[in-house]
Order: structure tokens, then C-alpha cells, then sequence
């Protein structure tokens, strides 16, 4: 029998990553000794553990649940190399993100464990995440909602320096062009956008310069990767290259944008609006200026947050584990 463990949490669940097994594996379930953890992300947030990231749970808890354990799925639980250190029979990780930054790789690889990761997860749920922020931010429409729930009803608002813009014919600029912007391309040419994009490592895409995608995107939406490279690679100079009145999305990274710089756009108006949905600090401090500036959007870090996207890394941790069994 091969011992597994299925460290979920309250979003991808133990059960749905046990009903995946048995979907992709059928009879061959019948040689897994399966143990399931539940840990408490997202009741109680994630955060660093020990020398990894974006982790839910502890190390003594992980540490009693994969004592024998061969192979481990999870999407949060902290594989610090303690972790790694207390499981010998360990030889497989699946991690059900984008990444495995809960994961201690340097010592994963010396302990000679695999570890896997289910990119492209929430690259559905991300792009339309990212369109809603769009439009929301073009026609302000938390703003309006707000407005008539309090019992405002602004004919003013059809005033020509007041009104909103339309994504049909407006030039957007995507900085980034992996998986989740591919898909926010082609959703903006279905509007009848035309798509400018800034990725140097995209492979079969016209890649313009950075100065160039801002000097005429009407509205800007992040999706790279946040690197040393990228860390902080729009920031007050790149603002200002923006059209006065331009909008800017982020839901990425926070790291790669200068979000006091954000503020100070906003409130001279030379930034149309904002929406994003990740922060350099999350979450917000309450005494960030993001909470008072003017025409932005604000989503807690959830994006990916659908059950489709649960069901897919569950789908895609299960393929990573019959291709183990399999080898």
C-alpha cells in the first residue's frame, strides 16, 4: 500500500481531492492507504511558516500527518525542511497552486522529493476576475452602486467630464502574457479591444516595449511573474508615461507595482481609476491610503476564488499523482 496524504483546507477540499483520485485512478485506489488533513486556510489567513510562504497550518501538525507518507497533496500546508526532515519515505509533493512557494525546494531536492505544482489552475477564474475589475474601474460602478443604495439617484453623472468609457476601440495594455493573460487578450478582443502586450519571454506574441505599451494603452492590466526582475516595475515614472485618465489593474503580484505612486495618480486625476485585487501588504493595513483614495476598486486576493478552479487543481494534483504511480 502507498501512504498518501491529502492536507486540504476549507477551498480545496480533502474530499475533492480524494473524489479526483478515485476519478482518474478507478481501481488502482484500492492500493492507497489515504489520510486527510483539513488545515484552517481561509477561516484563519495564510502566511509565513518557518522559511516558507503563503502557508496554512503548522509544522507539528504536518509533521504527525505525513509520517510515512510516499506521496502528499495539498495547496497550503508548510513543507519546510523540518517538515521534510520527519519524512523519510517521502517522494512526491503536489502542490494544488500556481506555484510552490509553501515549499522548502532547495531542501525538497536534497531529500530527493519531487515536488509538482498545478499551473494554470485559476487562469479561468483569474481573467474574468480581471475583466470585472475592468469595467468596474471604466464605469466606476462600486462607486454608483454605493450611490443608489444610499439613496442617490445622479442624473448628473451623464455630464460629459463624468461618464465612463467603453472597451470596444480602446487600446488595453497587458503587462505580462502567460496563461491568465493569453486569456484576458482574447476576452478584450472579443469586446473589440485592441490588445498591446509587454512580455519579452512570450513565445508567438508581438512584444512592444514598456514605454511604448503605456504611452498608448488606455487601461493596463498586470500578469507577470513577480521576480527580481519585475519587482517594482511600475512605479511613478511608468505613470505618469499613461494617457491622463487611463486605468490600471492589477491582479498579479503587489510587489510589482508601487502602490503609494497608484495614490498619488489617483488623487491628481492624472490615473482615470484603479482596481486590484493583490497587495504589497496583505491584507491592507487600515491605515493605507489605497481605503480613502478616490476611483478605485478593491478585491481581497480573490481572483482565482471559484469552485471550478478548486475542482481543476484537485483534476491536475490527480494527474501529477497517477504519472508518480505510473513512472
Amino acid at each position: 500500500m502507498t501512504r498518501v496524504l491529502v492536507a486540504g483546507d476549507h477551498f480545496v477540499t480533502p474530499t475533492l481531492i480524494v473524489e479526483a483520485l478515485r476519478d482518474r485512478l478507478g481501481s488502482a485506489m484500492t492500493t492507497l492507504d489515504i489520510h486527510e488533513l483539513t488545515l484552517p486556510w481561509p477561516h484563519t489567513p495564510f502566511g509565513p511558516v518557518a522559511e516558507v510562504d503563503e502557508a496554512s497550518g503548522d509544522e507539528e501538525t504536518l509533521v504527525a500527518a505525513v509520517a510515512g507518507a510516499e506521496i502528499a497533496i495539498t495547496q497550503m500546508a508548510p513543507f519546510t525542511a523540518r517538515v521534510l526532515a520527519a519524512a523519510p519515505s517521502l517522494r512526491l509533493v503536489v502542490v494544488c497552486r500556481g506555484g510552490p512557494v509553501n515549499v522548502n525546494l532547495d531542501a525538497a531536492r536534497a531529500a530527493g522529493v519531487s515536488v509538482r505544482a498545478t499551473p494554470g489552475r485559476n487562469a479561468v477564474a483569474a481573467a474574468e476576475h480581471t475583466i470585472a475589475l475592468l469595467l468596474a474601474a471604466l464605469r466606476q460602478i462600486p462607486d454608483i452602486h454605493n450611490g443608489v443604495r444610499a439613496g442617490q439617484w445622479r442624473s448628473d453623472l451623464y455630464a460629459l467630464d463624468a461618464v465612463g468609457s467603453e472597451l470596444s476601440g480602446a487600446t488595453v495594455g497587458l503587462i505580462g502574457y502567460g496563461a491568465i493573460g493569453q486569456r484576458v487578450g482574447r476576452i478584450l478582443s472579443a469586446f473589440d479591444a485592441t490588445v498591446l502586450v509587454h512580455d519579452p519571454y512570450a513565445p508567438d506574441v508581438a512584444s512592444v516595449g514598456l514605454d511604448e505599451l503605456l504611452e498608448r494603452s488606455a487601461a493596463v492590466s498586470l500578469h507577470a511573474r513577480l521576480t527580481p526582475e519585475t519587482a517594482g516595475m511600475v512605479g511613478a515614472k511608468e505613470l505618469a508615461r499613461l494617457p491622463r485618465g487611463a486605468v490600471l489593474v492589477n491582479t498579479a503580484r503587489g510587489g510589482l507595482l508601487d502602490y503609494e505612486a497608484v495614490v498619488d495618480a489617483l488623487e491628481s486625476g492624472h490615473l482615470g481609476g484603479a482596481a486590484f485585487d493583490v497587495y504589497a501588504e496583505e491584507p491592507i493595513p487600515p491605515a493605507s491610503r489605497l481605503l480613502t483614495a478616490p476611483r478605485v476598486v478593491l478585491t481581497p486576493h480573490l481572483a482565482g476564488a471559484t469552485r471550478q478552479t478548486a475542482e481543476r487543481a484537485a483534476r491536475l494534483a490527480a494527474e501529477e499523482v497517477a504519472a508518480h504511480l505510473h513512472s
